[in-house]
């Protein structure tokens, strides 16, 4: 009988139980009857000869049900509890079984060319363009993708993040030197006079100050005249810088020739060629992008700068209506449309989907056929035989039954040839 206890079990074993129990009923119900016909043909066989063929019919039955029934059990366990050799075979060979079992999915299923075969058959890309294409499809993709990726940024550590940025930084940006490649852009910028429009940025900018500032000049110079200077004199020279200032701006942006402008351009032309070749720029330059990055303000703020970027991803990832969110599911939509009308990108998908399929069966084929083999190793020996016999043991009773049957026709088969043989002979 199977041990587990009903209320364990789930809706389907249960169901299989009743079913084994039905037909373990059934077969043993034959072959009672067939004990009882069995006693009354041969207590009546002197009187009534005929019932001898009805004896010799429930005699074979019987002994095929026995038969049966003692092969049936003796899978599961000791028949009557007696440890007769080459029984209960399931418990005294469970790991055997489940390393057979393992072998021979390896051997038969996880070939890569049984997969290159099934893949090759099937219209992956197809499929599932045509399951990605639909809105609804594509929106739960994207949901089940945000939940993933919100899963993996809780579980990140915010101090290990800002260990492996600081030591990219370090990698990436500290490490090189920074001046002979400044260098060579800041030439080519120059060459190209692409900073003409930065000084005309500066310029303009400037002279808007300089119209909305004018106060701002009062006593900027006048302040450090003597004192005994008359105050309209310290009028005139303030005025006189302030004017002289709009002018030189004004002049600075009027004129694409102006002194100033080549100034800034022989400036940073020495500033580039600097930047390359003079060791005490470079070293200035190093010395402050060191001081920079070393900065505890600057730490701080990577910091922040990290937990800022975490706090709206996980804010858009886990709102259905934030942009990332709605992005998402329509470019999956749009990749299941192409999908399904791009015979080249299916091709593509499909061939790489079944080369990636083959590498990894033909390469984790025996570690993906160990995980049976360890499975069953691990369960219980009482635990696998129910499990088993729950799953084939309602066949195994039909067996039986089949065996009470045709031993009852063998039995009157053999019985009728023996008397007709012997009648005959007599």
């Amino acid at each position: 009988m199977v041990r587990t206890p009903t209320e364990l079990l789930s809706a389907a074993d249960q169901e299989r139980l009743r079913s084994l129990q039905r037909m373990k009923g059934i077969a043993l119900g034959a072959l009672i009857v067939l004990a009882v016909v069995f006693v009354i043909a041969f207590a009546l066989q002197d009187r009534y000869p005929w019932l001898s063929y009805v004896r010799a019919a429930a005699e074979g039955g019987m002994v095929g049900a026995l038969a049966d029934w003692f092969a049936v059990t003796a899978l599961f366990r000791h028949p009557l509890g007696i440890p007769i050799p080459h029984t209960a075979i399931i418990p005294n060979r469970k790991d055997e079984i489940g390393r057979t079992l393992g072998e021979f999915v390896e051997t038969n299923f996880l070939s890569g060319e049984v997969v290159r075969t099934k893949l090759e058959g099937t219209a992956i890309a197809s499929r599932l363009g045509e399951w990605l294409a639909h809105p609804s499809h594509a929106e739960r993709v994207a949901a089940e993708g945000s939940a993933m990726a919100a899963g993996i940024l809780r579980a990140l550590s915010d101090d290990d993040v800002q260990s492996v940025i600081e030591d990219l930084a370090r990698e990436h940006l500290i490490a090189p030197e920074w001046g002979p490649p400044a260098g060579a852009w800041l030439e080519k910028i120059v060459a190209a006079g692409a900073h003409h429009g930065a000084v005309d940025l500066a310029a303009d900018s400037i002279g808007t100050w300089l119209t909305a500032n004018r106060t701002s000049f009062a006593g900027l110079v006048s302040r450090r005249l003597p004192s005994w200077v008359p105050g309209i004199a310290h009028r005139l020279v303030d005025d006189t810088v302030y004017n002289e200032a709009v002018k030189f701006v004004s002049a600075v942006r009027a004129d694409p020739q102006h002194p100033a402008r080549h100034a800034v351009d022989g400036y940073l032309s020495r500033l580039a060629d600097n930047l390359q070749h003079d060791p005490e720029t470079i070293g200035k330059l190093e010395d402050a992008k060191v001081n920079v990055f070393d900065s505890p303000r600057v730490r701080d703020l990577a910091g922040e700068a990290w937990n800022t970027a975490k706090n709206g991803l996980l804010d858009a990832l886990a709102d259905p209506e934030s942009g990332l969110r709605r992005r998402a599911a329509t470019a999956l939509s749009e990749i299941g449309q192409r999908l399904t009308t791009d015979p080249t990108l299916q091709r593509r998908v499909d061939t790489w989907v079944t080369d990636a399929a083959v590498f990894l069966v033909d390469r984790y084929r025996h570690d993906i056929a160990s995980i049976i083999t360890d499975t069953v190793e691990k369960w219980d020996t009482a635990e696998t035989t129910e499990k088993i016999e729950l799953m084939v043991g309602r066949d195994l009773q039909y067996i039986r039954l089949n065996g009470t049957i045709v031993g009852a026709l063998a039995g009157l088969a053999i019985f009728s040839i023996a008397q007709a043989l012997l009648g005959a002979l007599a």
